[in-house]
């Protein structure tokens, strides 16, 4: 049976350590400065033969609610309230300290099963402050070195303890039970979510529109710019389809990006970025298309996934007759290599706008993933050469032969032609946008190959 556990703590004593040694790799940043995390992450974790769902939450501390410091103290409660068990985390080489004793009490109030942790205990000036965890209250504390993965096995011990029903060895009708339901779920399944990354410049309104979108406060949001530091991805169910909604830090220039922190945050948002599907790029309304933002945008174009534009804060526009669609004609302005992208115009405070996105995104992946018959594509290639012959290069004339789509996501298409070095740049551009227009490819990457064909002879000579 499956259960969820929580990892709470202070600040800085190893709890995204433990989580990424749980979830068995490198999914949570690690920093030596505190309260790195800040939203609570959930990952598949493993222990022996113990299978469970592991919540990596920021660091607790004692500061007033509306404060940064505050709104994630709310968000680990939620993760507790949310958790089978809950794992308190303190450091053992610095012992107790008092705002250890205040987050016992939260956690012994949860009333959650609690097992102490006390991480970094490798080596024997961590002793005395294991030993100091008894004054919780909570129970023996386990000791662990997270990093060096050392004390798994005791942990093992303490969980199925704490959890003695979900951790019992089903018996063979149980697990037979389990896989006709997982079969059946599979079944039900009408298609598989659709992952999506949502990126922009800090403070663009990204966590807020998926908050917006959920339903719910799932992601730390306020008027601090830079809060998301983590990409957490988080499942969405809207009118009938299935998401993975990435939620991801601001991407600033990169002669701004101050620190190793802040750089670790932009590269997981880049890695959310190659593994999207699709990527809603958030603009803000008041300063759109500013060159960072088609600097991301780009980016979305050349790691070849299908691009959505979002124009947030629309709510803080004043209104004005044609707004939208000279936005439109500046989006294919900018980025004419994706030429027909789609543009929403989005406010995640009121909620405006976010149906005509989703379908914008339903939209865009299923172009991301047409493929055209190679029938049509000799057929389109045989007109546009006819009407726009390539020209000849040193008095030689070009010729292209056939089409073909070897691939899709994003559509892939490949010319077989007599010296594909030198055909002109301008005359695959011309291509690409017949391409685009002949088979209603708005706005998606297109990638083109001229590849020479063989020559039959060449073996003989």
């Amino acid at each position: 049976m499956s259960f969820t556990v929580a990892i709470v703590g202070r600040p800085n004593v190893g709890k995204s350590t433990l989580f990424n040694r749980l979830v068995g790799r490198r999914l949570a940043l690690v920093d030596d400065q505190p309260g790195v995390t800040r939203d609570r992450r959930a990952g598949a974790a493993r222990l022996g033969d113990l299978e469970f769902t592991v919540i990596d939450t920021a660091g607790l501390e004692d500061t007033p609610a509306a404060s940064l410091s505050g709104r994630m103290r709310a968000q680990t409660q939620a993760a507790i309230a949310e958790s089978d068990a809950v794992l308190f985390m303190i450091d053992a080489r610095a012992g107790l300290v008092p705002d250890d004793r205040t987050f016992a009490e939260l956690v012994r109030r949860s009333g959650r099963p609690a097992i102490v942790v006390a991480n970094k205990s490798e080596g024997r000036a961590a002793v005395a402050g294991a030993l100091e965890a008894f004054e919780l209250g909570l129970g023996e504390p386990v000791s662990v070195s997270a990093e060096h993965g050392e004390g798994l096995a005791d942990l093992y011990d303490a969980l199925r303890a704490a959890l003695p029903e979900e951790t019992t060895t089903p018996s063979e009708e149980e697990v037979l039970e389990e896989e006709l339901e997982a079969e059946q779920d599979r079944l039900q399944e009408t298609a598989r979510p659709i992952r999506v990354a949502v990126i922009g410049r800090p403070n663009a309104g990204k966590s807020t529109l998926i908050n917006r979108l959920l339903g719910e406060e799932r992601l730390l949001t306020g008027p601090e710019s830079g809060i998301t530091r983590d990409s957490i991805s988080v499942p969405l169910h809207w009118n009938g389809h299935e998401f993975h909604m990435f939620d991801t830090a601001g991407i600033r220039r990169r002669a701004k990006v101050d620190g190793k922190l802040e750089k670790l945050a932009v590269a997981d948002a880049l890695n959310a970025v190659r593994f999207a599907e699709v990527v809603i790029v958030l603009m803000d309304a008041e300063r759109p298309f500013e060159e960072q933002d088609l600097r991301i945008a780009d980016l979305v174009v050349r790691e070849g996934r299908a691009l959505v534009i979002g124009i947030s804060k629309w709510d803080l526009k004043e209104p004005s007759p044609g707004a939208l669609a000279r936005l439109r004609g500046e989006v294919d302005h900018w980025l004419p290599q994706v030429k027909g992208v789609p543009v929403v115009a989005v406010s995640g405070l009121t909620g405006e706008g976010l149906d005509r996105l989703m379908q914008a995104v339903i939209a865009a992946h299923a172009v991301w993933n047409r493929r055209v018959p190679t029938s049509r594509l000799n057929r389109f290639l045989t007109d546009a050469v006819a009407e726009h012959p390539p020209p000849a290069v040193s008095g030689r004339r070009l010729k292209l032969n056939y089409m073909t789509q070897p691939k899709a996501r994003p559509p892939s298409f490949v010319v077989f032609c007599t010296r594909a070095d030198a055909v002109p740049e301008a005359y695959t551009r011309y291509l690409v946008n017949g391409l685009r227009e002949a088979f209603d490819l708005p706005g998606t990457p297109i990638r083109l190959t001229l590849r020479e064909k063989e020559n039959p002879y060449a073996r003989k000579r």
